[in-house]
């Protein structure tokens, strides 16, 4: 498959809307069932933004998944095979570190990645959105 194109006049198209499981909303430290809020960012090929935080209000994977609708990728370090299930069953891509992980060193990769060689599932998340 050739790589894809990004350009158009809709300044959405190529960006990939990610939320990060975090205590401090620094890093990248919180087990998806527990987490109290996740930090949602739009990655583009020239712009990384925090949107929003998603609080959690209470302790209901299917409402947490719920309020997730519209995100990509969740991070977390931790998840559930239920939880992970329910994710991944809502189109949303899950990827887990064991460890601590800086949410400005994760967005600084993804932006990377859009602007040189995506892996597959960012390329699936591109063409998905371009619809």
């Amino acid at each position: 498959m050739s790589s894809i194109k990004i350009t158009s006049n809709n300044s959405n198209e190529g960006m990939i809307t990610v939320a990060f499981a975090t205590k401090d909303l620094e890093n990248i430290d919180s087990h998806f069932g527990s987490a109290k809020q996740f930090a949602v960012y739009e990655i583009s090929k020239n712009s990384i933004n925090m949107s929003e935080i998603k609080k959690v209000l209470e302790k209901d994977t299917d409402k947490t998944v719920a309020m997730l609708k519209g995100v990509d990728i969740v991070y977390f370090t931790e998840v559930g095979a239920i939880a992970a299930a329910k994710l991944i069953n809502s189109g949303i891509f899950t990827i887990k570190y064991k460890e601590e992980v800086s949410i400005e060193e994760e967005t600084k990769k993804l932006q990377n990645m859009l602007n040189s060689n995506p892996p597959p599932f960012i390329k699936k998340i591109i063409e998905k959105k371009a619809m």
